[in-house]
């Protein structure tokens, strides 16, 4: 019998670590408190040398010659030649007035030696003398940051390879690879970052598509004028803090050695946010404002383009431009899901041969685009596009947000200033994606076709099924709530101890926490709001009498007012925090969801209103939302971006128009009738009701009997006490967040 020989194993190829071609030099000097990009842009690079000379080839081609670590240029390399520095440059000509030209002989700068101690010259004599010195100071110029990166190169883009392509790791790991973890094949340049992930890089020049990069660069330049660098400077300080998705010291790099090629959607992404402080700034507001509509048009144009060569820039420039109220749409939400899933932004980093700073910042902007997914799903009502079993990101920590290129304890502090804005501004973006996780949940527990059709099937018992689904969702928005930092309640300000040109009173005090709390709020309207939805829908037509052999089980009244009394609470929280807003929060940076957020609020107040039991409780709902237009129509003073939300709360007041008559009375929120009094009349929509004043609502609810030991029985049907206490809990819960959340902004003052 054959003996059975065993197939051997393809191990994976180990990989070399990365490691830094040279120390790096923080990019940041705050010794004296101006702003960074200007510090930057006055200490102007120096002087190119004798020998940063440029390759034979570039000189040939009269290109710019861009040297790579290895020594080799990166035209040589696209042109896979040889970089050499060997022949003599050419003398120059001048051409004169017959049209014929005549040699210059301008004056040399001589080649420095490495055998010349005291610096004197050594001219070359020969082509030996210039080989030889070419080859003992071959030119040493420092490389950018980002081209040691993997998704960020200037002049090359990345593809993640997945498993199931026809490109097999196991395959790929037998090539010969160099110390940048790459091998040449067939298909192109291949570069392993793990055990098991390759990427196959690509030249920029590769791809044939338009190479305007230049004319929108100028365009863009041309939009700003002089501002560019106030602009970067307002970004850094208003939006960089709350919402982290570049490498500052990586971008300032490049402004420091004089680089201007950036991605053009990411620069105008960048001047379009910092627009909006133009007029608080004392400096600026004195020019004419740039052209918005004509730079949010070359940005969205150029985004196009850059998409065609994955980059991490290009996610970075969508997602700023999608923190705009009017550009936030599904559809380029859908796209960058698609181009960072390209570059392997949903896979985690943390063991890639990659520089650690593009580790961190692939985290940071992997997550921005997790809670731009899941919120874009929440205001359009579509499905996610990012699932939870494809999503390997772990979850960000304070190290993530050092803005070092090497180790942190190599970089220069920041201004103890701004310094306690970044502080605050990475705990309420990790604050943030935690909320967002549990948003998601409540998505796909409540609005997924999946639930939509189980609580079809559940007919008159879907309140039951919500409700005991809606247990576990709250005690995690509880828990969530009650271990909010200090630095993340409505009550805490940031201040500064120095005074810059650049700074007022309003722009150094602004506070990004307001869109963390609109956003908790909006996820407890959602729970909510599928509850109301539940309920027995016959409050939103004309009663009618139920037949006498009825088998369907009638909504227990103490069910109901449960349930539309915690809807209530949540309903007043929700105002009195817009109401506690402060100048220094609307004027700060809100994350893009929150004028759909604001809208919701009204959108809740609207179905509370339709499905009212009685006459007396659909007045109450009619003046909250009352209050509500106004509240808000004071912030939009402040905010015009908020104009968005008070559109679409008076539209539910037009679609209220068609609500029929309600009847006198009725079983709903308890204690409605005897809390309020008749004094007139007035209309919301086109209803108009009997109006009523509130009378201390909130000790009046306490006073309300909410005790689960009696069961009741109705028709022969009794609801179990289990999904009483369920809706007990739901309602002890949004009591105690919403006195919380009160209390947390009583100091605030109106």
């Amino acid at each position: 019998m054959a003996a059975v020989m065993a197939a051997p194993q393809l191990a994976p190829r180990p990989i070399a670590a990365w490691t830094a071609p040279v120390p790096f030099v923080n990019m940041i000097e705050t010794s004296d408190n101006r702003p960074a990009l200007k510090q930057l842009q006055q200490s102007a690079p120096a002087a190119r040398t004798r020998k940063e000379r440029p390759c034979d080839g570039c000189r040939k081609r009269k290109s710019k010659c861009v040297l790579q670590e290895s020594r080799r240029c990166v035209l040589c390399e696209f042109h896979k030649q040889e970089c050499t520095f060997v022949e003599k440059a050419q003398p120059r000509k001048r051409k004169l007035d017959d049209g014929s030209y005549a040699d210059v002989a301008g004056k040399k700068s001589p080649v420095v030696g490495p055998d010349d101690a005291n610096g004197t010259a050594e001219h070359s004599q020969g082509p030996a003398s210039v080989s030889r010195i070419a080859t003992a100071t071959a030119p040493v110029r420092k490389p950018f940051a980002v081209d040691e990166s993997l998704s960020l190169q200037r002049h090359r883009h990345c593809k993640l390879l997945g498993h199931t392509t026809s490109l097999d790791a196991s395959l790929i790991s037998l090539g010969k690879f160099n110390d940048k973890n790459e091998t040449q094949s067939r298909l192109g340049t291949l570069r392993q970052v793990n055990g098991t992930e390759y990427f196959s890089i690509h030249d920029d020049a590769d791809v044939p598509i338009p190479d305007d990069e230049a004319r929108a660069l100028a365009d863009i330049e041309l939009v700003v004028g002089q501002h560019g660098s106030a602009l970067i400077d307002i970004y850094f300080r208003n939006v960089h803090p709350s919402y982290p998705v570049i490498q500052k010291n990586a971008f300032l790099d490049r402004h420091r050695h004089g680089d201007r090629q950036f991605n053009p959607p990411l620069l105008a992404a960048m001047y379009l946010l910092a627009l909006s402080w133009w007029d608080s700034d004392p400096t600026l507001s004195s020019y004419p404002k740039p052209d918005m509509v004509r730079l949010e048009y070359i940005a969205i144009s150029s985004l196009t383009v850059a998409m065609q060569r994955p980059k991490m820039s290009a996610v970075q420039a969508g997602l700023l431009l999608l923190q705009r109220a009017k550009s936030s749409t599904w559809t380029l939400t859908v796209q960058l899901v698609a181009l960072a899933q390209d570059i392997g932004l949903h896979l985690d980093c943390s063991d890639w041969s990659i520089p650690p700073w593009e580790g961190r910042l692939r985290k940071r902007l992997a997550w921005a685009l997790y809670m731009q997914d899941k919120w874009s799903a929440l205001m359009h009502g579509r499905p996610s596009h990012i699932n939870a079993v494809d999503w390997a990101v772990p979850a960000p920590t304070h190290e993530d947000f050092d803005e070092s290129l090497l180790s942190p304890s190599t970089s220069t502090r920041e201004d103890p200033d701004l310094e306690a804005l970044m502080s605050k501004g990475r705990t309420i973006f990790m604050q943030m994606i935690s909320l967002t996780s549990i948003m998601a949940d409540v998505c796909e527990t409540f609005y997924s076709q999946t639930a939509k059709t189980e609580f079809q099937r559940a007919g008159p018992y879907a309140t039951q099924l919500v409700l005991n689904r809606a247990k576990p969702v709250q005690i995690r928005l509880k828990d969530w709530f009650a271990r909010l930092p200090p630095e993340c309640k409505m009550d805490h300000h940031t201040t500064t101890t120095t005074t810059t040109s650049t700074t007022t009173p309003a722009t150094r005090q602004l506070s990004s926490t307001g869109y963390l709390h609109l956003a908790y709020f909006a996820t407890e309207i959602t729970i909510h709001r599928r509850i109301i939805q539940t309920l027995d829908p016959s409050p939103f037509t004309t009663p009618t009498a139920t037949p006498p052999n009825s088998t369907v089980p009638k909504i227990d009244p103490y069910l109901l007012n449960i349930c539309r009394s915690a809807a209530k609470t949540r309903l007043i929280s929700a105002m009195d925090f817009i109401n506690r807003l402060t100048p220094s929060h609307l004027a700060a940076f809100w994350f893009f969801p929150s004028a759909a957020n604001f809208a919701l609020i009204g959108t809740f107040g609207a179905l509370l209103m339709a499905s009212s039991p009685g006459r007396e409780e659909a007045g109450f709902y009619a003046r909250r939302l009352g209050e509500l237009r106004w509240s808000l129509g004071v912030c939009c003073r402040r905010a015009e971006w908020i104009g968005s939300a008070v559109g679409g709360l008076e539209g539910c007041g037009e679609m209220l128009g068609g609500l029929g008559e309600k009847p006198e009375g009725g079983v709903g929120v308890g204690s409605v009738g005897a809390r309020e009094k008749r004094k007139g009349r007035e209309s919301f929509g086109r209803i108009e009701l009997d109006e009523v004043e509130e009378e201390e609502v909130e000790e009046e609810d306490e006073s309300v009997d909410y005790g689960v030991g009696e069961v009741m029985e109705i028709d022969g049907w009794s609801p179990p006490c289990g999904l009483r206490n369920i809706a007990h809990f739901i309602w002890k819960s949004v009591k105690l967040s919403g006195n919380s959340s009160s209390n947390s902004a009583s100091s605030l003052g109106p």
